[in-house]
C-alpha cells in the first residue's frame, strides 16, 4: 500500500489530533519620529560630532599569543567536556526508553487511566459473551454505543424505541391489506418506512468530527443518518418484525440485503431510497475483481461476520476518543477472529500496526523511519524488527484482499451518480417488478385457500350423517 494512500486513509477515518499552532509576538507600530532623517543626501546629523574618535591605548592589557591559545585550548576542553556529557546523557535517555520498550513488550502506552476507558473494557467483554449467530442486534449495538457514551445510557429505553417502530410498520401493513407473515412485503414497507421518514446527513458523514454522529441514537433523535446508522438501524427494526435482512458493504459504504420470494438478492441503498442492482454499486470503480474473489465486498454478511462490524466499531469509537493502545488491538484481533477478511477491521488493523511501529521506532531514537539508512539501526532489536515484519504485513494482506483507497469527495460523487435519474428509473422498475412478483403469489395462495376451503366444506358435507327414513310396512 503506498504511502499517500495511507495518508489519505487516516482522513478518511477520522482525524485522531490536530497540532496547536504557535503564537507569535506582537509588534508595535513603527513612530515615523523616531527613524533617521535621510533627506540629508549627506547623511550627516547636524548634532553629530564628526571628528574622529580618540582611542586610548593601554600598552599593559594588550594579550600575548601565548596565553590567546591557552584560553583556546581551554574553551575547546570545555566544548568537548559539555558534548560529552550530553552524549552521556542521551545514551542514558536512549536505554531507559530501551528498557521501557522491552519491559511493555514493545506495546503502547497503556490508555487505561483515562476516565471512561473501563465502559470500554466492559462492553468488550459482554460483546465476548454473545453467541455469534444467535443475539440481539438491537443489545449488541446498544453495547458499543453506550461504551462511548461511559456506559450511562438506557437500554430498555434504547429498546422500547425499536420495538414501537416496527409495530408502527406492521400496523401500516394491515391497514394496507398487506401479508405480514411475507418476508417481501415486509422488507417493502420497511424500506417505505425509512424512505419517508430518515434523510441522509451530508454533515461530518464518517464521524471525522464527532464520532457519534455514526450513532443510530443519533439518527432516531434527528431523524438525520449515513451509511453506518442507517442499514444498521433497518437490520434492528426487521428484526423486531421477524423479517430476513442482513448488512452488505462496499468501500466506505454499507447497505442492505434481502432475499425476494423467487429466491433472489435485493439490493436497498437507503441512503438515496432506492433499489440497486450490483452494476451500480460496480460503478465506483473501487471494487476489484480480487476483492470479489476474496468475498470482501457486496456479499450478505452472516450474523458472525456482523458481530464482527461491531468489534471493529468497538474499536474505531475508541481511538476516536482516546486513542490507540493495546486495548484497539485486542478489540481488532477478536473483530478479525470472527472475520478475517473484514476490510473495515483489517484498516483499522493497519493503522494500529503503524501507530505501534512509530511508537518504537520513536523510542529507538530512529527519527524518520522511512529512511532506509536511519532504520538500518533497528538491526540492534529483534523484538523491533518483528514489529515491522508484522505491520509489513498487514499492509500486504490489505493489498491482496484488493482494497482501493476511496477519498471522501470520490464517494460522495458515487453516491450522487447512484441516485441519478436514471439508476431511479431502474429502482422503480425493480420495485415494479417486485410488487407484481408478490401480487401474483398473493393471487395464487388466495386460490389455494380459496380451493382448500372448498375441499374442506366438501369434506365435511361428505363426513355428515345422513338420515335414511325406515318404512315401518318393512318391519
Amino acid at each position: 500500500m503506498k504511502k499517500n494512500d495511507f495518508q489519505l486513509l487516516l482522513l478518511c477515518l477520522g482525524t485522531l489530533g490536530t497540532a496547536q499552532i504557535p503564537k507569535f509576538p506582537t509588534m508595535q507600530n513603527p513612530n515615523p519620529s523616531t527613524f533617521q532623517n535621510y533627506s540629508d543626501h549627506t547623511f550627516t546629523n547636524s548634532n553629530r560630532n564628526n571628528s574622529a574618535p580618540i582611542v586610548q591605548q593601554n600598552y599593559k592589557n594588550v594579550r600575548t599569543p601565548q596565553s590567546y591559545q591557552q584560553d583556546v585550548k581551554k574553551v575547546q576542553e570545555d566544548i568537548r567536556r559539555f558534548e560529552q556529557e550530553q552524549a552521556e546523557a542521551e545514551k542514558t535517555i536512549l536505554y531507559s526508553r530501551i528498557k521501557a520498550l522491552e519491559d511493555s513488550g514493545y506495546n503502547l502506552p497503556s490508555l487505561s487511566g483515562k476516565s471512561g476507558t473501563q465502559a470500554y473494557y466492559d462492553a468488550f467483554n459482554k460483546l465476548s459473551t454473545f453467541d455469534t449467530e444467535n443475539y440481539s442486534t438491537t443489545e449488541a449495538n446498544f453495547i458499543v454505543e453506550n461504551a462511548f457514551y461511559d456506559g450511562k445510557q438506557n437500554f430498555q429505553q434504547f429498546k422500547a424505541g425499536i420495538q414501537r417502530t416496527a409495530k408502527q410498520v406492521l400496523q401500516k401493513m394491515r391497514a394496507d391489506k398487506l401479508d405480514t407473515e411475507d418476508n417481501t412485503m415486509k422488507n417493502i414497507a420497511l424500506f417505505k418506512h425509512f424512505s419517508k421518514n430518515y434523510k441522509y446527513d451530508f454533515d461530518d458523514y464518517f464521524g471525522a468530527k464527532d464520532w457519534s454522529k455514526m450513532f443510530i441514537s443519533k439518527l432516531t433523535k434527528t431523524g438525520k443518518g449515513q451509511c453506518h446508522s442507517m442499514p444498521l438501524l433497518y437490520l434492528m427494526i426487521a428484526e423486531q418484525m421477524g423479517a430476513q435482512a442482513s448488512l452488505a458493504t462496499a468501500p466506505n459504504h454499507t447497505y442492505i440485503k434481502f432475499l425476494d420470494s423467487e429466491n433472489q438478492w435485493q439490493n436497498i441503498e437507503l441512503t438515496n431510497g432506492i433499489f440497486t442492482t450490483n452494476s451500480m454499486i460496480l460503478e465506483s470503480g473501487y471494487i476489484g475483481s480480487e476483492a470479489l474473489q476474496n468475498n470482501v465486498y457486496m456479499n450478505s454478511l452472516s450474523k458472525k461476520e456482523l458481530m464482527s462490524q461491531f468489534f471493529a466499531d468497538l474499536a474505531n469509537g475508541y481511538i476516536h476518543k482516546y486513542g490507540m493502545d493495546e486495548f484497539v488491538g485486542k478489540t481488532l484481533d477478536k473483530a478479525l477472529e470472527y472475520a478475517p477478511n473484514n476490510m473495515y477491521a483489517n484498516l483499522l488493523k493497519s493503522m494500529y500496526q503503524q501507530a505501534r511501529f512509530k511508537h518504537v521506532t520513536d523510542n529507538l531514537g530512529i527519527k524518520n523511519a522511512e529512511n532506509p539508512e536511519e532504520l538500518q539501526n533497528i538491526r540492534y532489536f529483534p523484538k523491533a524488527i518483528e514489529l515491522l515484519q508484522e505491520t509489513k504485513a498487514q499492509f500486504d494482506k490489505i493489498d491482496n484482499l484488493g482494497f482501493k483507497f476511496m477519498s471522501s469527495s470520490a464517494y460522495s460523487e458515487w453516491l450522487g451518480n447512484m441516485g441519478r435519474e436514471a439508476n431511479r428509473q431502474q429502482s422503480e422498475e425493480i420495485a415494479e417488478r417486485i410488487k407484481q412478483m408478490n401480487a401474483e403469489k398473493q393471487r395464487i395462495k388466495q386460490e389455494d385457500l380459496k380451493k382448500a376451503q372448498e375441499l374442506k366444506k366438501k369434506q365435511k358435507e361428505l363426513e355428515k350423517p345422513k338420515y335414511i327414513p325406515i318404512d315401518p310396512n318393512k318391519l
